[in-house]
């Protein structure tokens, strides 16, 4: 060629009419087939895991269901053996309870053949010929254990002895709870309880006698028809037939009055600190405050009102309280009946 360069030229054989692949199309193809081939192998490889995993997780319950099992028999042995042991119980409860009726059944007899030679409070030991007061075991015929009482063989003979004040030695400022079982010491100042009360004054028609003594020695008494409820009914008080040495200050408002404590919530024994057959509040108050000298002003913080040891006819006043007091008790038909 002019400019120095060759010209080739070359004739190619002739081609039929089919296409040559489009190679572009076939790669396309290939690359989608491969791609779904790879994710169902991870597909694969998932599942196979899955299994795996679903294997295990047999493998665990098969041995839990073992466990069960193997603890299954061993609370059905536990079961039967808890049952033979139930069996054995009931039949020594069985045995027991027979025993425990015959004890009772031999008590009974032996309190019915004895019941006789026991006292029953202060009277019947002065019948037995007893004169010295001090004390001594008695056993009521309600109560279920004996019970130790300071007799009063003195004043008449045979009263047992349920309150005394002498010298302010014991607090009467008291809980229910003491009210009701007794407190203090016999020798001097207490209160027998309430229960023990009840158990005594329903024994029969018996007296009340309440001695009385102020701070000049005088001394003075009332005397009452009475007994006390039992505990269920509040220790409810009845009084009657009054006579005496005194003004009565105590059965016409107190008769019929439940009994209180300050920690019952009664009003009135928390302003008289004490316990007692309450009304609205007091003409006799034989469990208030010990003051010395008799006239008195109440020194508790927060006083409201009279807590002496009151008899308000005493000195026709509230604060006057007395040097002594003693309540006691004994059968109306004492004075009946001759003593050996």
């Amino acid at each position: 060629m002019e400019d120095g360069m060759c010209r080739l030229v070359a004739t190619l054989p002739q081609l039929d009419e089919r296409r040559c692949p489009d190679m572009f199309r076939c790669s396309d193809e290939v690359s989608y087939w491969l791609h779904e081939n790879e994710e169902r192998k991870q597909q694969i490889v998932a599942l196979k895991e899955t299994i795996s995993e679903l294997q295990e997780e047999l493998r665990n319950h098969r041995h839990r269901i073992k466990v069960l099992e193997l603890q299954s028999e061993e609370k059905l042995h536990l079961n039967i053996s808890l049952e033979q042991r139930f069996h054995e119980l009931e039949v020594h409860y069985a045995e027991a309870s027979s025993l425990l009726h015959l004890q009772g059944t031999l008590i009974l007899d032996l309190q019915i053949q004895h019941v006789g030679n026991c006292p029953i409070d202060c009277a019947s030991i002065y019948y037995n010929g007893v004169r010295r007061s001090g004390l001594y075991t008695v056993v009521p015929l309600l109560a279920s254990m004996p019970v130790e009482v300071y007799c009063d063989m003195d004043t008449d003979g045979g009263w047992t002895v349920i309150q005394r004040r002498v010298d302010g030695s014991v607090s009467f400022d008291r809980s229910w709870r003491d009210y009701r079982d007794g407190f203090g010491d016999l020798h001097s100042e207490f209160w027998l309880g309430n229960n023990h009360i009840h158990e005594l004054s329903t024994q029969g028609d018996y007296s009340l006698r309440i001695d009385l003594e102020d701070w000049s020695i005088q001394h003075k008494h009332a005397l009452y028809q009475s007994f006390v409820e039992d505990e269920e009914h509040q220790y409810r008080l009845h009084v009657s037939d009054f006579s005496g040495t005194v003004q009565d200050s105590f059965g016409w408002y107190h008769d019929k009055q439940h009994f209180s404590t300050p920690d019952t919530g009664n009003i009135c024994a928390e302003i008289s600190h004490g316990g007692w057959w309450y009304n609205q509040c007091f003409y006799a108050n034989l469990n208030g405050v010990y003051y010395r000298g008799g006239h008195y002003t109440p020194k508790g913080r927060g006083s409201l009102g009279p807590d002496g040891i009151v008899w308000y006819s005493w000195k026709d006043s509230d604060y006057y309280s007395l040097r002594k007091v003693s309540m006691m008790i004994r059968p109306r038909s004492f004075h009946t009946r001759l003593s050996p």
